[in-house]
């Protein structure tokens, strides 16, 4: 597992351990074998993204919910298009169908004035307003005021995108490792010690490790001997329910009503089948239960009939639940992704990520380009905020799939 020199520390060496194959452990274990590192995913499940990367609305998001300035912001913008752009190359199936952000009354428009100054900010600049009647030219059976058309929001195939990161990864000379749990660590002298639990028990003696487990990111980091407790952010629990429509829907685009409470609203999103389904809702719970209550379907008709009051009666059906990681329990909270180097945990060679949810797919490119340059080009540190322009400044002569330089 890499040609690391022995030490007086026990384990087998390593160079590069990820821990986590899900959409942004491909994508960061992908970036560092393309760099010539020698990579190890470790995935405790069986299969690669079986929990947050396969519970999600696999929409490639535009980037206009987020804080201008925030890693959000900064990875979605730039990540969208990197996104697109591998799409095309690699063959991952996708279709850019737009979405139209909607205010079903008129107090909701200085809302949606807001989001079109917050999506310019962000650097999103490709925005239409749309009366009433534009809106409805487009989607007849849509209710609304006014709404804002976003041409480069998208929908995806996830799993046909982890395939493509892992054959990317593989290529480079990376692999993975299923059934693979961090049980706990130490930093020492020599390096990051990992105490795995698999078939075999193993100790890996590891030179760089990426956590970015998830929803398991904290149990991880709080794991490793030397990791300070002020360090690793609370983790909550917020449960997205989505149900499905029984029949067609009469949509061609992607339909969001304006956010609040924690989420963006029981949008409307369309698989690549042309299939509808809505949410996610929030729901905070204490434990990770993916069953969805067909009771919280009276909630869903309510918020839809807003937009789409055409709405049949009976026509939601439960179809599944993902459970995501945010550091707030804030319904109106807006937490940003949170990546730690050593200058926040006083541990070489360890990178910590912890709240990769939404706009995580969208930004997966672009996140692990940036945590690349982490480890290869600043040495484990954090460049300051003042050094992230090349997120918003990409450069053509730069590798296709690169972020500045």
């Amino acid at each position: 597992m890499g040609d690391a020199q022995k030490s007086g520390s026990k384990g087998e060496p390593a160079d590069v351990v990820v821990i986590g194959a899900g959409l942004l452990g491909l994508a960061i274990g992908r970036a560092l074998a393309q760099a010539g590192r020698e990579v190890v995913l470790l995935e405790a499940e069986k299969a690669m993204g079986t929990i947050t990367s396969s519970r999600n609305s696999e929409v490639i998001h535009a980037g206009i919910y987020y804080p201008p300035g925030s890693l959000k912001a900064l990875f979605c913008v730039a990540g969208k298009q990197m996104l697109y752009d591998y799409c095309q190359s690699r063959g991952v199936a996708h279709a850019r169908i737009g979405k139209l952000l909607v205010a079903t009354e008129e107090a909701e428009i200085v809302k949606l004035e807001r989001l079109h100054q917050r999506a310019g900010e962000n650097g999103v600049d490709d925005l239409r307003w749309l009366s009433e009647a534009e809106a409805k030219a487009m989607e007849p059976a849509l209710r609304c005021v006014g709404a804002i058309l976003s041409p480069s929001t998208g929908i995806i195939d996830s799993h046909g995108l982890m395939l493509a990161y892992r054959g990317d990864l593989e290529d480079g000379g990376g692999m993975i490792a299923f059934g693979a749990r961090v049980a706990g660590g130490e930093a020492t002298p020599d390096g990051i010690l990992l105490h795995v639990e698999q078939e075999e028990p193993m100790d890996l003696l590891c030179r760089t490790v990426v956590n970015c487990a998830g929803l398991g990111a904290q149990p991880v980091a709080a794991s490793i001997k030397g990791v300070p407790s002020a360090s690793v952010p609370p983790l909550h629990f917020a449960k997205g329910n989505y149900f499905g429509l029984n029949g067609r829907a009469p949509f061609r685009h992607l339909i969001y009503p304006m956010p609040g409470g924690g989420g963006l609203g029981a949008h409307l999103t369309l698989d690549l089948a042309g299939r509808a389904r809505f949410g996610p809702d929030v729901e905070w719970v204490n434990r990770i239960d993916y069953a969805v209550d067909p009771k919280r379907a009276d909630s869903f008709y309510a918020s839809i009939r807003r937009y789409w009051p055409g709405l049949p009666d009976g026509a939601l059906v439960p179809d599944y639940s993902g459970v995501r990681p945010k550091l707030y329990d804030n319904p109106n909270g807006d937490a940003d992704f949170v990546i730690q180097g050593e200058e926040a945990h006083g541990v070489p060679g360890l990178v910590n990520l912890y709240g990769i949810e939404s706009p995580g797919l969208t930004s997966s490119l672009a996140i692990a380009d940036y945590v690349r340059r982490v480890i290869v080009d600043f040495n484990g540190r954090q460049p300051s905020r003042d050094r992230l322009a090349f997120l918003s400044d990409r450069n053509e002569e730069k590798s296709e799939y690169s972020l500045g330089a």
